[in-house]
């Protein structure tokens, strides 16, 4: 009998464990977006990956205040030997998880423990009138000071802070690269308008004649004399050979420019020349 080519390998008899379970097609979970349809079976959990944390303490008379408040205690009538052997059996629970932990836990529980012995002890003898000192006393003075802290710092944790419930609103505006001057002082254009007037009487001739002049005329004239410049200076704008009533009509229309915010005098600094300019108005 020849013998046959490709041999069959054998089939094992529990042929379902090795095939995953599949009920209603349904995956019970997904390993990087794959379904998974039974769990493995060398899938390690860490002792403490399931441990929850019903409550947390922030230090042993934490833990003993919240014993106390959770049963309605009278604080300043504590029941040492319940109270004690709640604190003992939280100590030995984190004993087994951290044990740099419970030091200080121990630390207080060593504290319960002398409290309670010393109730157990009779009380020393005193002078008529005198009262015995209550074991607890030190614990319960400690415990209403640790209160009031804990209740002080939950008012201020509940005030908005900064950076935590609000921020601070930060705008952040360009500076325009356009020179600001500074605003002209009145008596500064007094004096520059009185300089003017004193040149004009100097070279003006005595005449006598009647002339209507025109303030609208004038704002013209300005207008058309800024176009084109930057700057001029106050004193060019003035012809003082002119005469004064043409200097007058012309400071008469340079203020109703200025009113109507059609020119700007500005001044780089006091006692500095004055300049005039037409109204910058940003597109």
């Amino acid at each position: 009998m020849s013998q046959t080519s490709a041999e069959h390998e054998p089939v094992p008899a529990d042929l379902d464990s090795v095939l995953p379970v599949v009920v209603d097609n349904v995956a019970v979970a997904r390993l990087y977006g794959e379904p998974l349809f039974s769990m493995p079976r060398d899938l390690y959990i860490p002792p403490d990956a399931l441990e929850v944390f019903l409550e947390a303490f922030e230090g042993p008379l934490d833990l003993l205040l919240y014993l106390i408040r959770k049963q309605n205690f009278n604080i300043l009538d504590i029941p040492m030997a319940g109270v004690t052997r709640q604190y003992l059996s939280y100590v030995d629970e984190i004993r087994q998880r951290n044990l740099e932990l419970a030091a200080e836990y121990l630390l207080m529980a060593a504290m319960l423990i002398e409290i309670k012995s010393r109730m157990l002890l009779p009380p020393k003898r005193l002078a008529e009138g005198e009262e015995a000192e209550d074991p607890r006393a030190e614990l319960v003075r400690r415990l209403l000071e640790y209160e009031q802290i804990k209740l002080a710092s939950l008012q201020l944790n509940a005030i908005p802070q900064h950076g935590r419930d609000f921020l601070q609103a930060q705008v952040y505006i360009e500076q325009s690269l356009q020179p600001r001057f500074p605003d002209v002082a009145l008596d500064e254009l007094q004096s520059a308008w009185r300089d003017i007037l004193k040149r004009a009487n100097l070279v003006q001739h005595h005449r006598i004649s009647r002339e209507e002049l025109s303030v609208r005329e004038h704002m013209s004239i300005v207008l058309k004399h800024l176009q084109d410049r930057k700057f001029v200076e106050f004193e060019h704008l003035f012809d003082p050979s002119l005469g004064t009533p043409v200097l007058v009509v012309t400071f008469i229309a340079l203020l109703e420019l200025a009113k109507e915010s059609l020119i700007e005098i500005t001044q780089a600094e006091a006692f500095a020349p004055i300049y005039v300019r037409l109204a910058y108005t940003p597109h």
